[in-house]
C-alpha cells in the first residue's frame, strides 16, 4: 500500500548587481508540484516505478508500463494513468537521453507525436506531473498507449538515467 507521495519541483537563485553604495539582489524561488494522498481519484496514486537503466550507444528502448515492468518488492505493475515521471540523466553520460519522439504510445500524451522530444542532457532533468483536482492524468492504455519512448542521442557511448513515475492502477 502505498502511504505518501509527492512530485515537487524549485528553482531558486538570487541576482545580483554591484550598485555605488552596495549590492542590489533579486531573490528567485518558485516551487511547484503536488503531494498526493493514497488511491486512484484526483489527486492520488496508489502505484510507483523507479529505476537506474542504461541504454546502449545509438540504441532506443520503449518501457511498457502496462503489466511488464515490475515494483520495489518484486509485484506487476499495471498503470492505468501516470500523474507524475521524472527522469534524470547521470552527470557521466557522453551522449543526451531522448524521451518521446515516437508515432504512437504514452509517449505521445506527454509529447506530441513523431516531432516531440525531451532531451535531457547529462546531469540534467525531465519532470511533468499532474495537479491535485486531476482525476484522469495522462491515461495508459494497453497494446496502444503503454510505451514511454527512451533513447541514446548518439554512437560511441551508452548513456544511463533514473527514472521514477507515479500513476494509478485504477
Amino acid at each position: 500500500m502505498l502511504n505518501n507521495a509527492a512530485a515537487l519541483a524549485t528553482l531558486k537563485g538570487d541576482y545580483s548587481t554591484g550598485l555605488d553604495l552596495g549590492t542590489a539582489v533579486f531573490p528567485t524561488n518558485l516551487s511547484r508540484g503536488q503531494n498526493y494522498d493514497p488511491g486512484t481519484g484526483a489527486g492520488q496514486v496508489d502505484k510507483i516505478w523507479t529505476d537506474t537503466r542504461t541504454i546502449a550507444l545509438s540504441s532506443s528502448e520503449d518501457l511498457d508500463l502496462a503489466g511488464v515492468l515490475l515494483d520495489a518488492f518484486g509485484g506487476t505493475l499495471t498503470f492505468a494513468r501516470i500523474k507524475a515521471i521524472m527522469i534524470s540523466a547521470a552527470t557521466g553520460n557522453t551522449n543526451n537521453v531522448i524521451v518521446g519522439g515516437v508515432a504512437a504510445g504514452l509517449s505521445t500524451l506527454i509529447l506530441p507525436q513523431t516531432t516531440g522530444q525531451v532531451v535531457v542532457r547529462p546531469g540534467g532533468g525531465f519532470m511533468a506531473w499532474c495537479g491535485g483536482a486531476d482525476a484522469t492524468g495522462y491515461l495508459v492504455t494497453a497494446t496502444t498507449a503503454d510505451l514511454l519512448h527512451v533513447a541514446n542521442s548518439g554512437a560511441g557511448t551508452s548513456v544511463t538515467y533514473d527514472i521514477a513515475v507515479m500513476g494509478c492502477s485504477a
